[in-house]
């Protein structure tokens, strides 16, 4: 089965199922789904970045602070955070991710979809998949920042870590953790 194949819940405004369609689908459509958004940290809490490869459906060749994808039919949010960070990461065993918001993801200019945001700490070694990442890098705080101006991002993955600076304070930089 291809990624367009994938059967994904469609919901409304308010993150209610009402119906369900295949990926390839409700992107041509622009219905709105789900999405997982999940911060992985290092042992050292730098972020693991990386850059999606040409091949990607939605928001080819660009930088991303989150390993993520959709939430399939009838899967929880949870359920697919932890999917989808272990398959990104190229890792099994991972911690279930730390559910941090949700919010509804959209640019005014074309379709929208309900997104869960989370963090887990990897101490394993990443193999991430080729297929979705063709380049990776653990970096700090600081460094994220700094390219936050330079490199293009994901636009639902950059909304997203504005709102978790703006939860956490102006950086975004964690706090009373180790």
């Amino acid at each position: 089965m291809s990624a367009a194949d994938e059967i994904l819940d469609i919901v409304d405004e308010n993150d209610q199922v009402i119906g369900q369609a295949p990926r390839g689908e409700a992107y041509a459509r622009g219905l709105c789904h789900r999405i997982v958004l999940v911060l992985a940290r290092d042992v050292e809490g730098r972020l693991f970045i990386h850059r999606r490869t040409p091949a990607k459906l939605v928001f080819p060749s660009l930088y991303d602070m989150f390993v993520g994808g959709v939430v399939g039919a009838g899967e929880s949010y949870d359920e697919a955070a932890l999917r989808e960070a272990e398959e990104e990461l190229g890792v099994s065993g991972l911690p279930r991710p730390v559910p941090l918001f949700k919010f509804l993801y959209a640019d005014g200019a074309g379709p929208s979809w309900w997104s869960a945001v989370y963090e887990v700490r990897c101490e394993l070694p990443v193999r991430p998949q080729v297929e979705e990442v063709a380049w990776h890098a653990f970096l700090t705080e600081d460094e994220v920042e700094r390219r936050l101006g330079e490199w293009e991002w994901v636009p639902d993955g950059l909304a997203a870590y504005e709102r978790l600076r703006a939860l956490r304070g102006t950086d975004g930089r964690q706090s009373g953790r180790g």
